[in-house]
């Protein structure tokens, strides 16, 4: 039997919440499935994933194929790391400082990230600002004359 590490739809119309969860890769997408390990809400800001560490890393540790949107919630999450340094053979300490390490890399990035968006959107309303005061210029011109 495959097992899958995928995405189980849940909620209503246009409100979607999904939970994470092992199934045989042969049943369908809300079907029937093997354990749930976790939850994911995409609606909230910034997204919600709850997902149990020690159940995803045992389903990966026997053979459990993530989908692409799960592997990408789980390396978001660091799980895919740990388990890579896991397989290298690094004791518990060190994987706690590489872990540390990587997220505090991940939220200088972020802090970064949100910095550049805020300078943009500030640039953005500043050329709009001076485009409105050149049109009111133009305006107030063509009025006169």
């Amino acid at each position: 039997m495959a097992v899958k590490l995928r995405l189980r739809r849940m909620g209503k119309k246009k409100q979607p919440i999904y939970k994470v969860v092992a199934a045989d890769s042969r049943s369908p997408r809300d079907g029937k499935f093997i354990e749930a390990i976790g939850l994911y809400n995409p609606k909230t800001n910034p997204a919600t994933v709850d997902i149990k560490e020690e159940r995803a890393l045992y389903w990966l540790g026997v053979g459990a194929q993530p989908t692409d949107t799960v592997k990408n919630l789980l390396s978001n999450q660091g799980i895919i790391l740990k388990r890579e340094l896991t397989k290298n053979g690094l004791s518990e300490e060190q994987i706690s400082v590489k872990l540390d390490d990587w997220k505090k890399i991940k939220e200088a990035n972020l802090a970064s990230s949100l910095k550049k968006k805020s300078e943009k959107a500030k640039a953005k309303k500043a050329t709009a600002e001076k485009k409105d005061s050149e049109t009111e210029v133009k305006g107030a011109t063509s009025e006169q004359a």
